[in-house]
């Protein structure tokens, strides 16, 4: 138990930082690079190093300033999850007196020793606050969507605290610490900002109060953190797992609830998280006497006169999740800050269909049979973008619109839905893929897209997007430019057209193209030619893949 003595003189003490874990199954991470040395000063946001999972990298900053005064591990080390990995503390300090305890659950906690010792009096006891992660170098802050404990749940080390989200993913908070969660400092669908507290985990007794982020010393005694037990009974329902009935999600005590009173769940209004029915919902119907048995009697009811309806207004509201958020303030600022339009060409998928059915019949021994239509069709517009006559295309406008960023290579943006909103994941140098390393790669980011597990820097950073909805039967669209791209090309669906050859009326597989660009970077003309090329190369596919 950490040592809150009171008589003493409080100093600064060194502090330990560990190895975050990036997922529920990730149980190591390997060091990739050291961007500071034993020594060194650090600032709070400070990046002291990079690392990596088999899936993404990351990178982890300080959360407390001072000197670096030790290193654990080096780079290439594969480092097992909440491992010390370094000590940061004050010149001349002993860095080994940061491994044993207090000082590293401080760290964790982002909380200055001093403000700790300074609260002593009401934290006397074994506390462990936890923080809101920071995900990605850009993002300031996140969204709590459910917590899985409440007050006065116990709590072993790697249970599921709470799930949160940013603007682009969704993660999962895992407690690094056993004990009893004492006290909530968020509710779900707040925005919290990075690094504050969310939650204390410690000992039935301990006062968490002085963890409460922007809160002075509370002078109040113990009991008092016995009220939030009652403010988060509802907590406690969000936090079991729903159950599905029909097309409804719904908690367990609320189902238990409509089967007991026979509400009509038909008529439910749902007000919990994601959608979810909870305990109030039922209670509701209850009250206003929507169950079962009414909606027989008034059935039986058939000689009755018919009456007017009572106007009303059968409808609810809800927020906009952060991702629909950051999708409409892109395509307003899209739309309003670009001269749009958009170009059509169609060309014969001949030789695109054929080369799909021979993977998918003879390509499982080499890995390919699932190399999809839009995995060929993005690997010939990487190609084509490298043209030097469609730069403009392969671009940035930045600066207001005053600077042309050209790449050498292509950053292919790939258009994902998922149940969150629209994802545009980014192939790194796509042009310089094999077609099957480019299938590999957009499945892999698709899936961690729709697992919620993507990770921002993949979210970023691209030339050019496709976006393909040829699947759900669409034959023409207007896709939206992402900014600060210059274009991005809709991919529709494949359809049969009609020709004559010959003198003979030929049928031939036909799929549309949409070329949306920004009217700024470049003419009409350039973009019907990068169209025109673009459709050459795939009625020439077999020519291009043994191009390489």
């Amino acid at each position: 138990m950490p040592d809150y003595n009171l008589d003493r003189e409080v100093k600064p003490m060194a502090v330990a930082v560990i190895m975050p874990r990036q997922g529920n199954t990730v149980e190591s991470c390997i060091i990739t690079e050291w961007k500071k040395k034993v020594g060194d000063t650090v600032a709070v946001g400070d990046i002291l190093f990079a690392y990596e999972t088999d899936k993404a990298a990351f990178e982890c900053e300080a959360e407390t300033a001072g000197t670096l005064l030790k290193v654990l591990y080096e780079e290439g080390d594969d480092v097992p999850v909440l491992e010390n990995v370094c000590v940061i503390g004050n010149p001349g300090e002993n860095p080994d007196d940061a491994l044993n305890g207090v000082a590293a659950a401080l760290a964790a906690a982002g909380t200055a020793p001093a403000a700790a010792a300074a609260a002593a009096p009401a934290a006397a006891g074994d506390c462990h606050p936890v923080i809101m992660p920071r995900q990605g170098n850009t993002v300031e802050s996140c969204v709590i969507t459910e917590f899985f404990k409440s007050v006065g749940d116990q709590v072993n080390v790697g249970d599921k605290l709470f799930a949160y989200e940013t603007d682009k993913a969704a993660f999962e908070c895992e407690a690094e610490f056993a004990g009893t969660l004492l006290a909530v400092f968020y509710n779900e669908g707040d925005d919290v900002p990075c690094l504050d507290n969310v939650c204390v985990i410690g000992t039935p007794g301990a006062n968490p109060e002085v963890f409460r982020p922007g809160a002075e010393v509370p002078a109040a005694a113990p009991v008092a953190a016995a009220a939030p037990a009652a403010e988060a009974a509802p907590a406690a329902e969000l936090a079991e797992a729903p159950v599905v009935v029909g097309d409804l999600k719904i908690s367990p005590r609320a189902k238990k609830l409509a089967e007991d009173k026979k509400a009509d769940l038909s008529k439910v209004v749902p007000t919990g998280p994601d959608g979810r029915v909870i305990e109030r919902d039922v209670q509701k119907l209850i009250d206003d006497g929507k169950l079962l048995g009414a909606v027989a009697a008034t059935a039986a009811v058939a000689a009755a006169p018919v009456e007017l309806g009572v106007p009303c207004d059968d409808s609810y509201t809800e927020p906009m999740s952060n991702i629909r958020k950051v999708i409409a303030r892109s395509m307003v600022a899209s739309l309003s800050t670009m001269a749009q339009l958009t170009h059509n060409i169609s060309y014969d998928a001949t030789e695109v269909k054929a080369a799909r059915a021979l993977y998918k019949a003879k390509g499982e021994p080499f890995g390919m049979d699932k190399i999809s239509i839009n995995d060929i069709i993005m690997y010939v517009v990487a190609r084509t973008l490298t043209q030097p006559e469609h730069r403009a295309l392969n671009a940035n406008l930045i600066d207001d619109g005053k600077t042309m960023k050209y790449f050498r290579g292509v950053n292919l943006g790939m258009a994902v839905d998922t149940d969150r909103g629209l994802m545009v994941p980014t192939i790194f140098n796509a042009d310089k893929m094999t077609l099957k390393q480019l299938s590999d790669t957009a499945k892999k980011l698709a899936k961690e897209c729709k697992e919620g597990k993507i990770s921002p820097d993949y979210l970023q950073g691209a030339s050019f997007t496709v976006s393909n909805i040829g699947s759900l039967g669409i034959e023409s669209f207007t896709p939206v430019v992402n900014p600060p791209q210059t274009g991005i090309l809709g991919v529709c669906a494949m359809k049969d057209a009609f020709r004559m050859n010959n003198g003979q009326i030929e049928v031939y597989p036909s799929m549309n193209l949409s070329l949306s660009y920004d009217h700024r970077a470049l003419d009409g003309t350039p973009a019907s030619k990068f169209l025109r090329d673009l459709k050459i190369n795939l009625e020439n596919f077999n020519l291009m893949l043994a191009k390489g």
